[in-house]
């Protein structure tokens, strides 16, 4: 085998003329070595070792501007730890708090677009995707470039007072545009005051349409909050007496208008009553769920919701996977919760 060459030491100044000429024909100009090579006079080796040379001697200076990479490694870890068949972890920076060295709302863009990766390569002809209301879904959207034809549905109504454009809406007709399927928006509140209100709602023709269809939901796109008053959906929506009826039952973590404990069990309220949003047992009927957490916080919510067996693939940030995995968060009211319960990989 033959050893490898040598990088040029650029001992004159016509050698460093000539790794500049090639590293502009190479880098810029996007011409192959043989190409270069040929236009020089000169051996393909000879330009790879101007190459070399070149980035060596900081003629050419390569920097990478996205703070954030996969993590395959962490990735695997989670799936083989939580039964998951899908595990994106994307290390958000290089400091030792992985989010510390990245806005949060950056971070929670690079978690949408590792999202959209993923279900653009899971996503097939067919599909009924469905697609909740959070931060992460409306980051999904933004960065999604291509699906297969497929149909998208809104899995829970609209937080906002705006009922035409809504982030959730712009959400699922932007990403229903990517594939040139067919949007179903839900033009409706998340909460609604009462149980009869939300009935007459969810009875109206346009609503309905969209309801009829969460039972058809073969891949969906959630996303992962702490049960506290800057991440949750339905916080600020309830009474004091509603939220401490809540705490009391311990709750942990929410996930599409979902209240979950620390064990991962849906806590049943009548809160249920009062929203138009897909149902816990329509969720288990999906056949791929991925989860998105919010990047850099709410741990114990993201071991939560991955206990309740609800999930089949999770995309996290480095920080929380490591936490997840390793216990070594303190302020993780999950850490005694039992042993999680997954879906079949079958």
């Amino acid at each position: 085998m033959a050893e490898p060459a040598e990088v040029v030491t650029l001992p004159a100044p016509i050698d460093t003329l000539l790794a500049a000429a090639v590293a502009r024909r190479f880098y810029l100009e996007h011409r192959s070595k043989v190409e270069i090579a040929k236009e020089l006079g000169i051996s393909r080796f000879k330009v790879a070792r101007l190459l070399d040379a070149a980035v060596a001697h900081d003629i050419v200076r390569i920097d990478i501007t996205v703070p954030a990479e996969i993590d395959v490694p962490l990735g695997r870890a989670l799936t083989e730890r939580f039964g998951l068949r899908h595990g994106i972890v994307v290390n958000l920076g290089r400091g030792e708090g992985g989010t510390a060295a990245a806005d949060q709302r950056q971070s929670g863009r690079w978690l949408g677009t590792a999202a959209a990766r993923l279900i653009s390569e899971i996503a097939e002809e067919g599909d009924v995707l469905g697609l909740d209301g959070s931060h992460a879904v409306d980051a999904l959207s933004e960065a999604v470039t291509r699906l297969p034809l497929c149909d998208v549905v809104q899995l829970t109504g609209v937080h906002g007072r705006d009922l035409a454009h809504d982030a959730a809406i712009t959400a699922v007709r932007r990403t229903a545009a990517a594939g040139g399927g067919r949007a179903f928006p839900l033009h409706t509140p998340f909460l609604l005051p009462d149980a009869v209100t939300a009935a007459v709602l969810r009875s109206q023709p346009a609503t309905a349409e969209t309801l009829d269809r969460f039972g058809l939901v073969t891949k969906a796109v959630v996303g992962i909050a702490a049960w506290d008053a800057p991440h949750s959906t339905v916080y600020d929506a309830l009474s004091e007496r509603e939220r401490e009826t809540l705490r009391e039952a311990g709750a942990c973590a929410e996930v599409a208008g979902h209240v979950l404990d620390a064990a991962g069990r849906v806590i049943p309220t009548e809160l249920n009553a009062r929203t138009i949003a897909v149902s816990a047992d329509e969720l288990r009927g999906v056949t791929e769920l991925i989860g998105v957490t919010a990047g850099g916080r709410g741990t114990g919510a993201a071991r939560a919701v991955l206990s309740s067996g609800l999930l089949t693939g999770v995309v996290t940030d480095a920080t929380t996977a490591r936490r997840l995995l390793w216990h070594d968060d303190p302020d993780d009211p999950a850490r005694t919760a039992p042993a999680p319960s997954s879906r079949s990989t079958e």
